[in-house]
């Protein structure tokens, strides 16, 4: 009989028998480790964070026209609200930043959206920044896609 170079059996520090097979262990569970399932939380507890991918650069509401220093001002007034929850936002800041329908906006505002794809959305998010300064988005889960800059409150003029 041949040996068989190079293979080495493991060692296993506990063994089973059953019938004609043979269950091991290699290792003992660690005791301190316990099963768990992720409690799934709300998006409305996470922080926000922004996507610019859609961003208008056309005229009625784009970005395209705001000088460098509205622009950092508009910049840190939305890294102010990444230190609160969007139910901090939505809830608390209601009055100030919400969810408009869409059918409450104005009519080239809801044209624009089909042009753009995006059709199917129900409702827009709003923040005002300043009296009649507004960014203008959809939410998608904890994520602020950004679309329009509306400085004059012509998006959704107050009823």
């Amino acid at each position: 009989m041949s040996k068989k170079k190079g293979k080495k059996r493991p060692s296993f520090n506990v063994q089973a028998t059953l019938g004609d097979k043979r269950a091991a262990l290699s290792t003992y569970p660690r005791p301190e480790k316990r099963p768990g399932a992720v409690v799934p939380t709300s998006w409305n507890d996470e922080h926000p964070s922004w996507r610019v991918g859609q961003i208008e650069l056309v005229d009625r509401f784009g970005w395209h026209t705001i000088s460098r220093e509205k622009l950092l001002e508009i910049r840190d007034h939305l890294a102010s609200f990444e230190s609160m929850s969007w139910n901090e936002i939505s809830v608390r800041s209601k009055y100030f930043h919400h969810s408009i329908p869409v059918q409450d906006i104005m009519p080239r505002a809801q044209k624009r959206l089909v042009e753009m794809g995006l059709h199917m959305l129900d409702e827009l998010f709003r923040f005002r920044l300043a009296n009649l300064e507004r960014v203008w988005g959809y939410r998608d889960r904890g994520v602020m896609q950004l679309l329009w800059w509306d400085p004059d409150h012509e998006i959704c003029p107050s009823k």
